[in-house]
């Protein structure tokens, strides 16, 4: 079989979705190198430029960020080097090899005010340090690399790290009353689709900013009472308002992604949240069985 790709490189393939890219590219390029921290810290650009002109990547999924996003609100410094002038490093040594670019961005650029799903053309303003430092990237990595797919995503699930599903199930199994926030909406995406996804943009040259989440839309609460249906657990589940769920770093309310450029582009749709996490609930039971490609 022709393999799309030659040499592929992902950056943070040690989390969530850098776990799932990496095993996406497989039967599509001829070698990936899955960079976790240990093998490269991204904010190093002396090592970032002297890994990929060692290896020299085709293209790369900059996957590697700092994802805490209430920590990053003390820590603005250090959310800013990795998502800022890391993406800065990696564009920059992506140009200087010739190697196309994805930068995994986030719905936190956006404000989350009003009902209307937010397209790729609506004006940024993020509402907490997390959102600025994605946006900061968004930018330093467009101003060196023009052939750069910026993909903002939002609310991941997936194999390959802790994420929302795994968090209420283990708080179900202590028995615990759980509250989760009502009245924030957005759009669960599975992991796996979402590198089925960006392996579809990296076979082409159709640069620009993209959306891709799972479609339909849910509260914190929803998505909660959906995890807890399928697993087939009856938990202590209550809905809360932001107010009185008080976090350090504010939320948009409403992150709903519309997914105008993959239209235009000619992608096929995004599949139901809902169908999505019916999957992984149901893969979830087989992976300690599974061996890992790439170990996180």
């Amino acid at each position: 079989m022709e393999r799309a790709f030659g040499r592929v490189a992902v950056t943070g393939a040690g989390g969530l979705l850098g776990y799932d890219v990496s095993k996406a590219l497989l039967p599509h390029a001829e070698q990936v190198y899955a960079w976790k921290r240990a093998d490269l810290d991204v904010t190093d650009l002396h090592a970032v430029l002297a890994m990929f002109r060692e290896r020299r990547p085709e293209a790369v999924v900059h996957a590697a960020a700092y994802t805490r996003i209430d920590q990053a609100e003390s820590e603005p410094d250090l959310a800013f080097q990795a998502n800022a002038i890391g993406a800065r490093n990696v564009a920059l040594a992506a140009e200087t090899v010739g190697a196309k670019m994805v930068y995994v961005s986030t719905d936190h650029v956006f404000p989350g005010t009003g009902d209307i799903a937010w397209n790729e053309y609506r004006e940024t303003q993020p509402v907490n340090v997390y959102g600025s430092t994605k946006r900061a990237g968004e930018w330093l990595a467009g101003s060196l690399l023009p052939r750069l797919f910026i993909v903002r995503t939002s609310w991941l699930f997936g194999e390959g790290g802790p994420n929302f599903v795994e968090t209420m199930l283990n708080m179900a199994k202590r028995k615990e009353p759980i509250r989760v926030v009502g009245d924030q909406i957005g759009s669960p995406t599975y992991a796996a689709d979402l590198a089925r996804a960006i392996v579809r943009l990296l076979a082409t040259e159709k640069y620009g900013t993209y959306h891709i989440s799972n479609s339909g839309s849910c509260s914190w609460y929803e998505f909660a009472e959906r995890i807890f249906e399928l697993a087939g657990i009856e938990a202590e589940l209550a809905a809360v308002t932001s107010a009185e769920f008080k976090r350090p770093a504010a939320r948009p309310p409403y992150s709903v992604l519309d997914h105008m450029a993959l239209k235009a582009n000619g992608f096929p749709p995004m599949r139901a949240w809902e169908e999505a996490l019916r999957e992984y609930m149901g893969r979830r039971r087989q992976l300690a069985k599974e061996p890992r490609p790439f170990e996180c």
